[in-house]
Parts: C-alpha cells; structure tokens; sequence
C-alpha cells in the first residue's frame, strides 16, 4: 500500500519549482534592469500576482477534472517526483479503475499543479527576502532613501499563508478530497490573490506619491458590507463544488420544479465529514445537496444586486471608475457562468470561468478596499484624487 506521505521526492520538487521561478524572475529582471529597486519589486509582485490567478485556475481546473488524487500521495507521485517514474503503480491502478482516480492523465494534471504551486511558493519567498533587504538598506542609510521601501511584512505574511496553503494542498490528498479541506484550500488561495494585491497597490502608491482615495463613510461602509457578503458566497460556492452540488437543481429559478424544495440544512452544512457521506459515515441525502446547492443560489441575488449597487456608487468616484467597471463587468460573468453551470450541465469552461470570476472580484474588491479610506478620517492628509493604478479611470 501506497504510503500517503512519501519525502523523498521533495528535493526534486523543489528544484523544479525553482527552475520554472526562474523565468518569471528573469523576466522581471531584463524589463525593470535600470529601473529603481522599489519599481522591480512590483514588477516582481505584480507578475506574481498574475500567476497567483493562474494557478487558482488550474486548481480548478485539477478539481473539476477529478484530477486531485491523480496521484494519491505527497508531494511527488508514487514517491517519484513525476509520473514518468511513476509509470508502473499508474498502471496498475488505471487498469483497476480505467475511470479513475489515478490515471495517467490525471496524474499528470496533479503534479503539473503541484510543480506551478511550488514555483510560485518560490517567487513568494523572493519577494519576501527582497522587501527585507530592501527594508534593512533603508533603516542603515538612517530612512533618508528619497523613496521609503514597502513594508516587509506584507510578504512575510504572504510566505507564511503560502506554507499553510501547502499544508493545505497535502491535506487535501492525503485526506481524500475532504470537503471542508478542499474547500479551505481554495478560499486560502482566493485570499493569496488579496495579500499579493495588497501589495501590488502599496508599491504602486509609493513609486507614484498618491494616496488612498477619500470616500464617504456609507460608501465605505457599502463596500465593507459588500466584501465580507462575496467572501461567505465563496465559501458556499466553494462548498457547492467541493460537495458535487452543482447538478442538484438543473433547472433556473425554480429548483426541481419548485420555489422550496425538500432540503435537508443539517447533512448539507455538516462541516466535518468525509465527501459523499455524513458524519455518521451514512451516505449523504439528495435532499442535503439540494441545501447546498439552494442557499448558494440565493446568496447569489443578494450578493450580485449588492455589488451591482456598489459598481454604480463607485462610479460616481472619479479615481475608482476602473474598478468600478471591472466590478461590473465581473458581476455580469458570474452571473453568466453560475447560470451556464446550472442549465448546461456543469460545462468544463463555464465551471473554471465562474471560479475564475470570483478570483478577479476578490482581486478588484481587495483594491477597492485598499485604494480607499473614509472621508474623514484621512482628509487632512490625503493628495488630490488621483488614479493609483492601471484599474483607475
């Protein structure tokens, strides 16, 4: 029996994560060779970002493809770190189970996950020792640097959440695809995608001199209320997935011909079981999928009709028009693409859009949050508005 943690491929793994870091590194390098220190690190911060949403993609990607035991332990495949070396034992088991969960495809679905989220595990840590050098020159020149450097502590954290979301990614092999494990691992993505932005927009306000956007305190508020509401519809969307509830209503509004249908709240939102079953280790009910399914769909009215408002309100705000229009526009595709998923069947391209769409608004949203302040609590000391980023008017 295959041993579920296996470490003697790590050293492999690791070099191939930092091989493919390489690139973007290098890459950054020959743009920004001339440019100030501060400037290169958001470049570096910025492409990380990017490829942060890459990888959230193609996890959902490993996801809906039933690719995530492709190989069914960590971190490499059947102790090697590639399924080439593991040819043999995924034979085997494709030939026991030619639909899987381990086949050759699969497989290779998995480890090309895992060696993108290694590599960007790799720039991550980059941009931490970076920003501490950058932070350490700064104090011993007596902070008299024209340009203060971005705090270092923002890619700490970041270093830090990256290691529990890889914690994370083991867990969700090693415990078989445990719901609530599947579904912390891609919340914990989506907020990787929040620190990189954070960090993102604070180099882009030191590089340029501006400051926060001043706003009034109900639009501030608008927006907080507006956050947190899209952050627990990912958590139910994430749940929806992670449980198999997509086709549990295929028909739109109505579920099953009906405004209520039977729905079972306390399988459904059972947080500690294993997929498929209850708690007890019964066999989960249809109606608690429905449940599931149900109270994604009308969280969704609530949260799309709020961030529809908040769009138009922040519209009014000269500097947060680019946000505002992505938000808009990212509003209309989840609306889109969680309809696609429901009445098409749950197409492939629909499903890895719809995660996709909610990266992009944690992204937007996260800039929205940090580009601004409240009014007055910053009016004393705040520039004329001004757009921070390729997102503003």
């Amino acid at each position: 029996m295959q041993a579920l943690y296996d470490l003697s491929p790590l050293a492999r793994m690791m070099f191939v994560g930092v091989m493919l870091a390489l690139g973007p590194l290098a890459w950054v390098w020959l743009r920004t060779r001339r440019a100030t220190p501060l400037r290169r690190l958001h470049a570096l911060t910025l492409l990380t970002l990017f490829l942060t949403f890459d990888l959230v993609m193609f996890g959902a990607f490993t996801r809906l493809t039933d690719s995530g035991l492709g190989c069914p332990d960590w971190p490499g495949c059947y102790g090697h770190a590639s399924p080439i070396g593991a040819h043999a034992p995924i034979e085997a088991a494709q030939a026991a189970m030619p639909t899987g969960p381990v086949t050759h495809g699969k497989a290779w679905v998995e480890m090309v996950h895992r060696y993108l989220a290694t590599s960007v595990g790799v720039l991550i840590l980059v941009l931490a020792v970076v920003a501490w050098i950058g932070w350490a020159a700064w104090k011993a020149r007596g902070r008299k640097a024209s340009t203060r450097p971005t705090s270092p502590w923002w890619p700490t954290l970041t270093l830090l959440w990256v290691c529990l979301q890889g914690a994370f990614g083991a867990l969700t092999v090693t415990m078989k695809l445990f719901p609530a494990i599947v579904t912390l691992h891609l919340v914990g993505g989506l907020v990787l995608l929040a620190l990189l932005c954070v960090q993102v927009l604070r180099s882009a306000q030191l590089d340029g001199g501006t400051a926060p956007v001043a706003i009034s305190p109900g639009l501030r508020w608008l927006l907080g209320l507006s956050f947190a509401l899209l952050a627990l519809q990912i958590f139910l969307g994430g749940w929806v997935s992670t449980n198999y509830a997509v086709l549990a209503c295929t028909d739109f509004p109505r579920c099953q011909s009906s405004w209520w249908p039977p729905m079972n709240f306390r399988q459904g939102f059972e947080l500690w079981r294993n997929l498929g079953l209850t708690g007890a280790g019964e066999p989960i009910t249809f109606s608690a999928l429905t449940a599931i399914h149900y109270v994604h769909r009308l969280m969704a009215f609530v949260v799309l009709s709020l961030l529809g408002v908040l769009a138009w309100r922040l519209n009014r705000v000269a500097a947060l028009r680019g946000p505002s229009r992505w938000l808009a526009a990212l509003t209309g595709l989840q609306l889109a693409t969680g309809l696609s998923n429901v009445v098409l069947d749950w197409p492939l391209v629909a499903a890895i859009l719809h995660t996709g769409g909610a990266g992009a608004l944690v992204v937007v949203m996260t800039w929205a949050v940090a580009a601004s302040r409240t009014r007055n609590a910053t009016l004393a000391s705040l520039a004329p508005e001004r757009p921070v980023s390729r997102f503003s008017a």
